[in-house]
Protein backbone atom coordinates (compact mmCIF):
# COMPACT_ATOMS: atom_id res chain seq x y z
CA UNK A 1 0.00 0.00 0.00
CA UNK A 2 2.78 2.41 0.88
CA UNK A 3 4.53 1.91 -2.46
CA UNK A 4 1.43 2.31 -4.72
CA UNK A 5 0.25 5.73 -3.50
CA UNK A 6 3.42 7.68 -4.53
CA UNK A 7 3.43 6.04 -7.92
CA UNK A 8 -0.23 6.94 -8.43
CA UNK A 9 0.41 10.59 -7.41
CA UNK A 10 3.38 10.86 -9.76
CA UNK A 11 1.29 9.50 -12.63
CA UNK A 12 -1.48 12.03 -11.99
CA UNK A 13 0.99 14.97 -11.93
CA UNK A 14 2.61 13.81 -15.15
CA UNK A 15 -0.78 13.61 -16.84
CA UNK A 16 -1.72 17.16 -15.71
CA UNK A 17 1.55 18.59 -17.01
CA UNK A 18 1.07 16.85 -20.35
CA UNK A 19 -2.46 18.19 -20.70
CA UNK A 20 -1.29 21.72 -19.84
CA UNK A 21 1.47 21.67 -22.42
CA UNK A 22 -0.94 20.38 -25.03
CA UNK A 23 -3.36 23.22 -24.26
CA UNK A 24 -0.61 25.86 -24.57
CA UNK A 25 0.50 24.42 -27.88
CA UNK A 26 -3.07 24.49 -29.14
CA UNK A 27 -3.50 28.17 -28.13
CA UNK A 28 -0.26 29.08 -29.83
CA UNK A 29 -1.43 27.41 -33.03
CA UNK A 30 -4.80 29.11 -32.97
CA UNK A 31 -3.28 32.55 -32.21
CA UNK A 32 -5.17 32.93 -28.91
CA UNK A 33 -2.02 33.46 -26.80
CA UNK A 34 -0.17 36.77 -26.17
CA UNK A 35 2.62 37.93 -28.45
CA UNK A 36 6.07 36.92 -27.24
CA UNK A 37 8.37 39.74 -26.09
CA UNK A 38 10.93 38.47 -28.53
CA UNK A 39 8.67 39.04 -31.57
CA UNK A 40 8.71 41.86 -34.13
CA UNK A 41 8.20 45.15 -32.25
CA UNK A 42 5.31 47.38 -33.42
CA UNK A 43 6.29 51.02 -34.12
CA UNK A 44 4.82 54.28 -35.36
CA UNK A 45 6.73 56.11 -38.09
CA UNK A 46 6.94 59.44 -39.87
CA UNK A 47 8.62 60.73 -43.01
CA UNK A 48 11.58 63.12 -43.17
CA UNK A 49 10.27 66.20 -44.97
CA UNK A 50 11.04 69.80 -45.82
CA UNK A 51 8.95 72.36 -44.01
CA UNK A 52 8.99 76.08 -43.21
CA UNK A 53 10.08 76.28 -39.58
CA UNK A 54 10.15 79.85 -38.21
CA UNK A 55 13.19 80.87 -36.20
CA UNK A 56 11.58 82.38 -33.11
CA UNK A 57 12.42 83.70 -29.65
CA UNK A 58 9.80 83.45 -26.91
CA UNK A 59 9.54 85.84 -23.96
CA UNK A 60 7.11 87.43 -21.52
CA UNK A 61 6.52 91.15 -21.97
CA UNK A 62 4.53 94.03 -20.52
CA UNK A 63 2.39 96.54 -22.40
CA UNK A 64 3.37 100.21 -22.05
CA UNK A 65 1.82 103.37 -23.50
CA UNK A 66 3.86 104.79 -26.31
CA UNK A 67 3.34 108.24 -24.79
CA UNK A 68 2.03 109.36 -21.41
CA UNK A 69 1.47 112.73 -19.75
CA UNK A 70 0.70 113.54 -16.13
CA UNK A 71 -1.28 116.79 -16.24
CA UNK A 72 -0.42 119.32 -13.50
CA UNK A 73 -1.37 122.94 -13.01
CA UNK A 74 1.22 125.64 -13.73
CA UNK A 75 -0.64 128.18 -11.62
CA UNK A 76 -2.31 128.20 -8.21
CA UNK A 77 -6.04 128.72 -8.19
CA UNK A 78 -9.49 127.19 -7.84
CA UNK A 79 -10.65 124.67 -10.43
CA UNK A 80 -14.06 125.84 -11.60
CA UNK A 81 -14.92 123.27 -14.30
CA UNK A 82 -13.87 119.83 -15.59
CA UNK A 83 -14.62 119.29 -19.29
CA UNK A 84 -14.25 115.49 -19.57
CA UNK A 85 -15.20 112.23 -17.87
CA UNK A 86 -12.79 109.76 -16.32
CA UNK A 87 -11.69 107.16 -18.87
CA UNK A 88 -12.72 109.32 -21.84
CA UNK A 89 -10.73 109.55 -25.07
CA UNK A 90 -9.49 113.09 -25.74
CA UNK A 91 -7.71 114.73 -28.64
CA UNK A 92 -4.64 116.93 -28.53
CA UNK A 93 -5.74 120.49 -27.69
CA UNK A 94 -9.04 119.55 -26.05
CA UNK A 95 -9.97 121.65 -23.00
CA UNK A 96 -9.65 119.63 -19.79
CA UNK A 97 -9.86 122.06 -16.81
CA UNK A 98 -10.80 125.68 -16.17
CA UNK A 99 -9.10 127.53 -13.30
CA UNK A 100 -10.62 130.77 -11.98
CA UNK A 101 -9.10 133.41 -14.34
CA UNK A 102 -10.20 136.60 -12.51
CA UNK A 103 -6.99 137.25 -10.51
CA UNK A 104 -4.92 136.76 -13.65
CA UNK A 105 -7.11 139.06 -15.74
CA UNK A 106 -6.61 141.75 -13.11
CA UNK A 107 -2.85 141.20 -13.26
CA UNK A 108 -2.93 141.54 -17.06
CA UNK A 109 -4.93 144.79 -16.82
CA UNK A 110 -2.42 146.22 -14.33
CA UNK A 111 0.50 145.24 -16.56
CA UNK A 112 -1.18 146.82 -19.61
CA UNK A 113 -1.58 150.09 -17.65
CA UNK A 114 2.10 150.05 -16.70
CA UNK A 115 3.07 149.55 -20.32
CA UNK A 116 0.97 152.50 -21.45
CA UNK A 117 2.44 154.72 -18.69
CA UNK A 118 6.04 153.90 -19.54
CA UNK A 119 5.41 154.30 -23.26
CA UNK A 120 4.05 157.80 -22.67
CA UNK A 121 6.99 158.73 -20.40
CA UNK A 122 9.48 157.31 -22.88
CA UNK A 123 7.90 159.23 -25.75
CA UNK A 124 8.18 162.47 -23.74
CA UNK A 125 11.78 161.72 -22.80
CA UNK A 126 12.72 161.20 -26.43
CA UNK A 127 11.17 164.56 -27.38
CA UNK A 128 13.17 166.24 -24.61
CA UNK A 129 16.40 164.66 -25.81
CA UNK A 130 15.71 165.74 -29.40
CA UNK A 131 14.94 169.35 -28.33
CA UNK A 132 18.03 169.66 -26.17
CA UNK A 133 20.24 168.18 -28.86
CA UNK A 134 19.09 171.01 -31.16
CA UNK A 135 19.87 173.58 -28.46
CA UNK A 136 23.22 171.91 -27.87
CA UNK A 137 24.21 172.66 -31.46
CA UNK A 138 23.68 176.38 -30.68
CA UNK A 139 25.69 176.02 -27.41
CA UNK A 140 22.65 177.02 -25.41
CA UNK A 141 22.69 173.99 -23.03
CA UNK A 142 25.50 172.13 -21.37
CA UNK A 143 26.63 168.61 -22.21
CA UNK A 144 25.73 167.51 -18.67
CA UNK A 145 22.08 168.36 -19.27
CA UNK A 146 22.05 166.38 -22.52
CA UNK A 147 23.67 163.41 -20.81
CA UNK A 148 21.10 163.52 -17.97
CA UNK A 149 18.19 163.53 -20.43
CA UNK A 150 19.66 160.65 -22.42
CA UNK A 151 20.08 158.62 -19.20
CA UNK A 152 16.46 159.25 -18.26
CA UNK A 153 15.41 158.10 -21.76
CA UNK A 154 17.36 154.83 -21.48
CA UNK A 155 15.92 154.22 -17.98
CA UNK A 156 12.36 154.63 -19.24
CA UNK A 157 13.11 152.33 -22.20
CA UNK A 158 14.28 149.64 -19.78
CA UNK A 159 11.22 150.14 -17.57
CA UNK A 160 8.98 149.84 -20.63
CA UNK A 161 10.70 146.58 -21.63
CA UNK A 162 10.22 145.22 -18.10
CA UNK A 163 6.54 146.18 -18.06
CA UNK A 164 6.01 144.56 -21.48
CA UNK A 165 7.65 141.38 -20.17
CA UNK A 166 5.36 141.47 -17.12
CA UNK A 167 2.40 141.89 -19.45
CA UNK A 168 3.47 138.91 -21.56
CA UNK A 169 3.93 136.79 -18.42
CA UNK A 170 0.49 137.85 -17.14
CA UNK A 171 -1.11 136.85 -20.42
CA UNK A 172 0.70 133.50 -20.25
CA UNK A 173 -0.58 132.95 -16.70
CA UNK A 174 -4.06 133.74 -17.97
CA UNK A 175 -3.65 131.09 -20.70
CA UNK A 176 -2.66 128.58 -18.01
CA UNK A 177 -6.15 128.98 -16.54
CA UNK A 178 -7.35 126.78 -19.44
CA UNK A 179 -5.58 123.41 -19.18
CA UNK A 180 -5.60 121.54 -22.50
CA UNK A 181 -4.60 118.01 -23.53
CA UNK A 182 -0.96 117.90 -24.73
CA UNK A 183 -1.57 114.64 -26.63
CA UNK A 184 -4.35 112.41 -27.91
CA UNK A 185 -5.17 109.47 -25.68
CA UNK A 186 -7.29 108.07 -22.90
CA UNK A 187 -7.73 109.80 -19.56
CA UNK A 188 -7.36 108.09 -16.21
CA UNK A 189 -8.82 108.90 -12.81
CA UNK A 190 -9.36 112.49 -11.73
CA UNK A 191 -6.94 113.99 -9.22
CA UNK A 192 -8.95 117.20 -8.79
CA UNK A 193 -12.59 118.18 -9.11
CA UNK A 194 -14.48 121.43 -9.59
CA UNK A 195 -14.02 123.59 -6.50
CA UNK A 196 -10.65 122.12 -5.50
CA UNK A 197 -7.66 124.38 -4.96
CA UNK A 198 -4.86 123.31 -7.27
CA UNK A 199 -1.29 124.43 -6.68
CA UNK A 200 1.46 125.13 -9.15
CA UNK A 201 4.33 122.66 -9.05
CA UNK A 202 2.51 120.06 -6.94
CA UNK A 203 4.44 116.93 -7.91
CA UNK A 204 2.51 114.60 -5.59
CA UNK A 205 -0.86 114.57 -7.33
CA UNK A 206 -1.58 114.89 -11.04
CA UNK A 207 -4.89 116.39 -12.13
CA UNK A 208 -5.22 113.51 -14.60
CA UNK A 209 -2.94 111.17 -16.56
CA UNK A 210 -3.35 110.67 -20.30
CA UNK A 211 -2.00 107.54 -22.03
CA UNK A 212 -1.68 107.22 -25.77
CA UNK A 213 -2.94 103.73 -26.63
CA UNK A 214 -2.64 103.58 -30.42
CA UNK A 215 0.01 102.67 -31.31
CA UNK A 216 1.35 101.02 -28.17
CA UNK A 217 4.59 99.45 -26.90
CA UNK A 218 5.31 95.93 -25.65
CA UNK A 219 8.53 95.81 -23.64
CA UNK A 220 10.35 92.51 -23.02
CA UNK A 221 13.80 91.04 -22.53
CA UNK A 222 15.74 88.19 -24.15
CA UNK A 223 18.95 86.46 -23.01
CA UNK A 224 22.15 88.16 -24.07
CA UNK A 225 23.29 85.20 -26.21
CA UNK A 226 20.65 86.20 -28.78
CA UNK A 227 21.95 89.77 -29.08
CA UNK A 228 24.19 89.16 -32.10
CA UNK A 229 21.47 87.29 -33.96
CA UNK A 230 18.92 90.02 -33.22
CA UNK A 231 21.23 92.76 -34.44
CA UNK A 232 22.02 90.82 -37.62
CA UNK A 233 18.40 90.14 -38.56
CA UNK A 234 17.34 93.69 -37.63
CA UNK A 235 19.96 95.11 -39.97
CA UNK A 236 18.60 92.88 -42.74
CA UNK A 237 14.98 94.04 -42.45
CA UNK A 238 11.86 94.30 -40.31
CA UNK A 239 11.55 91.79 -37.45
CA UNK A 240 7.96 90.68 -36.80
CA UNK A 241 6.78 90.37 -33.19
CA UNK A 242 3.52 88.82 -32.00
CA UNK A 243 1.93 89.38 -28.60
CA UNK A 244 -0.82 87.30 -27.01
CA UNK A 245 -2.49 88.56 -23.82
CA UNK A 246 -2.95 86.05 -21.02
CA UNK A 247 -6.42 84.59 -20.71
CA UNK A 248 -8.68 82.29 -22.66
CA UNK A 249 -9.86 83.41 -26.07
CA UNK A 250 -7.43 86.30 -26.43
CA UNK A 251 -6.34 87.08 -29.99
CA UNK A 252 -2.73 87.50 -31.08
CA UNK A 253 -1.60 90.97 -32.14
CA UNK A 254 1.20 91.57 -34.66
CA UNK A 255 3.76 94.37 -34.57
CA UNK A 256 7.41 95.00 -35.33
CA UNK A 257 10.59 95.38 -33.31
CA UNK A 258 11.46 99.09 -33.00
CA UNK A 259 13.92 99.33 -30.10
CA UNK A 260 17.03 97.40 -29.09
CA UNK A 261 18.69 98.68 -25.93
CA UNK A 262 22.32 99.83 -26.08
CA UNK A 263 23.41 97.79 -23.05
CA UNK A 264 22.87 94.40 -21.42
CA UNK A 265 21.45 94.41 -17.91
CA UNK A 266 24.30 92.93 -15.83
CA UNK A 267 21.91 91.87 -13.06
CA UNK A 268 19.79 89.62 -15.29
CA UNK A 269 21.98 89.03 -18.36
CA UNK A 270 19.16 90.16 -20.64
CA UNK A 271 18.80 92.90 -23.22
CA UNK A 272 15.70 95.10 -23.30
CA UNK A 273 13.60 95.34 -26.46
CA UNK A 274 10.43 97.15 -27.49
CA UNK A 275 7.95 96.32 -30.22
CA UNK A 276 5.37 98.75 -31.59
CA UNK A 277 1.83 97.48 -32.21
CA UNK A 278 -1.11 99.17 -33.93
CA UNK A 279 -3.89 99.07 -31.36
CA UNK A 280 -7.10 100.53 -32.84
CA UNK A 281 -9.30 97.94 -31.10
CA UNK A 282 -7.54 98.50 -27.72
CA UNK A 283 -6.83 94.79 -27.23
CA UNK A 284 -3.50 95.69 -25.63
CA UNK A 285 -3.73 97.66 -22.39
CA UNK A 286 -0.97 99.40 -20.41
CA UNK A 287 0.37 97.24 -17.59
CA UNK A 288 -0.91 94.02 -19.16
CA UNK A 289 1.38 90.96 -19.36
CA UNK A 290 1.61 89.24 -22.74
CA UNK A 291 3.35 86.26 -24.29
CA UNK A 292 5.80 87.54 -26.90
CA UNK A 293 7.15 85.69 -29.92
CA UNK A 294 9.89 87.27 -32.06
CA UNK A 295 10.09 85.79 -35.57
CA UNK A 296 13.62 86.31 -36.88
CA UNK A 297 13.33 84.24 -40.05
CA UNK A 298 11.10 81.64 -41.73
CA UNK A 299 13.50 79.26 -43.55
CA UNK A 300 12.59 75.95 -45.17
CA UNK A 301 14.43 73.11 -43.41
CA UNK A 302 14.65 69.33 -43.20
CA UNK A 303 12.57 68.21 -40.20
CA UNK A 304 11.38 65.16 -38.29
CA UNK A 305 9.01 64.97 -35.32
CA UNK A 306 10.88 65.69 -32.11
CA UNK A 307 9.58 62.37 -30.74
CA UNK A 308 11.91 60.54 -33.15
CA UNK A 309 15.02 61.80 -31.35
CA UNK A 310 16.79 59.44 -28.96
CA UNK A 311 19.75 60.14 -26.67
CA UNK A 312 22.59 57.67 -26.51
CA UNK A 313 26.17 57.45 -25.30
CA UNK A 314 27.40 58.87 -28.61
CA UNK A 315 24.82 61.63 -28.80
CA UNK A 316 21.45 61.95 -30.45
CA UNK A 317 20.20 59.44 -32.98
CA UNK A 318 17.05 58.19 -34.70
CA UNK A 319 15.92 54.81 -35.98
CA UNK A 320 15.46 54.76 -39.76
CA UNK A 321 13.20 52.07 -41.27
CA UNK A 322 14.77 50.64 -44.42
CA UNK A 323 12.94 49.24 -47.45
CA UNK A 324 13.34 45.76 -45.93
CA UNK A 325 11.34 46.96 -42.88
CA UNK A 326 14.44 46.80 -40.71
CA UNK A 327 15.58 49.41 -38.20
CA UNK A 328 18.86 51.27 -38.69
CA UNK A 329 20.29 53.45 -35.94
CA UNK A 330 21.44 56.74 -37.47
CA UNK A 331 23.32 59.53 -35.60
CA UNK A 332 21.95 63.01 -36.37
CA UNK A 333 22.84 66.65 -35.77
CA UNK A 334 20.01 69.06 -35.01
CA UNK A 335 19.92 72.85 -35.12
CA UNK A 336 16.89 73.46 -32.93
CA UNK A 337 13.45 72.18 -31.95
CA UNK A 338 10.44 74.29 -32.87
CA UNK A 339 6.72 73.54 -32.55
CA UNK A 340 7.29 69.79 -32.08
CA UNK A 341 9.74 69.41 -34.97
CA UNK A 342 13.51 68.92 -34.89
CA UNK A 343 15.46 70.74 -37.60
CA UNK A 344 18.01 68.30 -39.01
CA UNK A 345 21.43 69.55 -40.05
CA UNK A 346 23.11 66.22 -40.77
CA UNK A 347 22.28 62.50 -40.82
CA UNK A 348 19.02 62.21 -42.77
CA UNK A 349 17.71 62.81 -46.26
CA UNK A 350 14.26 63.85 -47.43
CA UNK A 351 11.77 60.99 -47.80
CA UNK A 352 13.34 58.58 -45.32
CA UNK A 353 11.13 56.91 -42.71
CA UNK A 354 11.95 57.29 -39.01
CA UNK A 355 10.48 55.66 -35.91
CA UNK A 356 8.52 58.09 -33.72
CA UNK A 357 7.10 55.66 -31.12
CA UNK A 358 8.06 52.24 -29.80
CA UNK A 359 11.84 52.76 -29.84
CA UNK A 360 12.35 50.90 -26.54
CA UNK A 361 12.01 47.47 -28.20
CA UNK A 362 13.70 48.43 -31.48
CA UNK A 363 17.11 46.84 -32.17
CA UNK A 364 19.31 48.15 -34.98
CA UNK A 365 19.39 45.67 -37.86
CA UNK A 366 16.23 43.85 -36.75
CA UNK A 367 12.81 43.92 -38.39
CA UNK A 368 9.99 46.13 -37.14
CA UNK A 369 6.23 46.11 -37.67
CA UNK A 370 4.80 49.45 -38.81
CA UNK A 371 1.46 50.22 -37.17
CA UNK A 372 -1.01 52.96 -38.02
CA UNK A 373 -1.77 55.43 -35.22
CA UNK A 374 -5.15 54.94 -33.55
CA UNK A 375 -7.32 58.00 -34.07
CA UNK A 376 -10.17 59.06 -31.81
CA UNK A 377 -12.73 58.06 -34.45
CA UNK A 378 -11.18 54.64 -34.87
CA UNK A 379 -11.08 54.11 -31.11
CA UNK A 380 -14.78 55.02 -30.92
CA UNK A 381 -15.68 52.56 -33.70
CA UNK A 382 -13.69 49.80 -31.99
CA UNK A 383 -15.44 50.45 -28.68
CA UNK A 384 -18.87 50.40 -30.35
CA UNK A 385 -18.14 47.12 -32.12
CA UNK A 386 -16.97 45.58 -28.86
CA UNK A 387 -20.17 46.62 -27.12
CA UNK A 388 -22.33 45.14 -29.91
CA UNK A 389 -20.36 41.90 -29.77
CA UNK A 390 -20.82 41.61 -26.00
CA UNK A 391 -24.57 42.29 -26.34
CA UNK A 392 -24.86 39.58 -29.01
CA UNK A 393 -23.09 37.12 -26.77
Amino acid sequence: MTTRRPRSLIARLALAVALGLAGCAEKAKSGGGRRSLGGTPPVLVSTVQRKVVPLVLDAVGAVEPIQTAAIRSQITGNAIKVHFREGQDVQEGDLLFDIDPRPFRNAVSSAEADVQKFRAQLENARLQVARYETLNQSAMVSKEQIHSLQTAERTLAAQLAASESALANGRLQLEYCSIRAPLSGRTGGLGAHAGDLVRAGDANVALVTINRLDPIYVTFGVPQQHLGRLARYRAAGVITVSATPTGAGESTETGELTFLDNAVDPATGTVKLKATFPNPARRLWPGQFVTVRVTLDSPEALVVPAAALQNGQKGQHVFVVTEEKKAEQRPVSIERISEGYAVIVKGLTEGETVVTDGQLRVVSGKAVEIRQPITAAAAGDTGAKGKKKRRAE
